[in-house]
């Protein structure tokens, strides 16, 4: 994407530089023929789940499906976990998931139960996820990932959106500000085109400062990846947004998922067949979803 004014061409420089030491501890995209069973048959439907395998980390074997085709590519030894509304991976070493994905229907967007505000650690982390020690008096807000009013109908999903597992400190004016701009606009999405895919998180990466007894990474960008495979209108979007207080326009961060996928070592929807996956995710096409300007290859214009 072209940037708009200076201001977002230093803020491309930088994701450049910062693509150079973003850590390997997710999900790479080399090999994943290995390591993803794909369910072929289920792949063409809107909204009809793609079972990816998840392994046992000591046999090798496969043990539970995990269900849904928004699930990144994932290597034998990947722990995914998954909950009402959405599945994880988590990070011990940042203390925060490396990415949450979940469906988000027009169905769902509606929201029947309100917040809970009762963050927990995550039962399922054996672990040990982060808690309230680790935010207090930090001057970050407990960020979700998968925001509480995208799991608001189901009083489950709801409590389970405040696991710790979920959340990552955010600058107040970041988290309260333009990255709950995006969720409402994720939101809009998915009641326009009635089912969408999204996957979020943080950028980790070593030599992040911390905060807390459990020293939780504070990362310095996230991101967010969304797709529509619903014909006739395939398409996808991402976006990588400095974890700062912005008073710009979101589109200006929006980014193919390729590029998304550069930036984080994350390999997106990997499910999709080959034909559909390399011009949904190499392209970035704003009017698709609803803003002004062209359509671009985003790779081509940040390289």
């Amino acid at each position: 994407m072209k940037p708009y004014k200076t201001k977002t061409k230093e803020i491309y420089l930088t994701l450049l530089l910062v693509l150079v030491v973003i850590s390997v501890g997710c999900a790479r995209k080399a090999g994943r023929s290995e390591a993803v069973a794909v369910d072929n048959d289920a792949q063409v439907q809107k909204s009809e789940a793609v079972t990816l395998q998840v392994y046992d980390s000591i046999s090798g074997n496969k043990i539970t499906p995990v269900v849904h085709l928004e699930i990144p590519f994932t290597q034998p030894a990947d722990n995914v976990i998954s909950h009402t509304g959405f599945s994880l991976l988590y990070n011990e070493d940042h203390e925060q998931a490396c990415w949450v994905a979940y469906e988000l229907t027009r169905e769902k967007a509606a929201k029947v139960f309100e917040r809970t505000d009762k963050f927990i650690p995550d039962p399922k982390v054996t672990t040990v996820t982060a808690n309230n020690k680790d935010y207090a008096g930090s001057g970050y807000d407990r960020g979700h990932l998968a925001p509480a009013s995208d799991m608001g109908w189901s009083a489950d999903a709801m409590a389970q959106s405040f696991y710790y597992s979920n959340i990552s400190p955010q600058l107040p004016g970041f988290n309260r500000g333009i990255w709950k701009k995006l969720e409402e606009k994720v939101r809009e999405w998915a009641v326009e085109n009635e089912v969408i895919f999204v996957v979020t998180g943080p950028v980790l990466k070593p030599g992040l400062s911390t905060i807390g007894p459990n020293r939780v990474s504070v990362p310095e960008y996230f991101y967010k990846v969304i797709l529509d495979y619903h014909e006739p209108g395939l398409k996808g979007i991402g976006f990588i947004i400095p974890n700062a207080k912005l008073n710009v326009p979101l589109q200006q961060f929006a980014v193919s998922i390729d590029s998304v996928e550069h930036f984080t070592g994350i390999d997106f929807f990997p499910a999709l067949p080959d034909e559909a996956e390399e011009p949904i995710e190499s392209t970035l096409c704003l009017p698709c979803w609803g803003w002004g300007n062209g359509v671009v290859a985003e790779e081509t214009a940040i390289d």
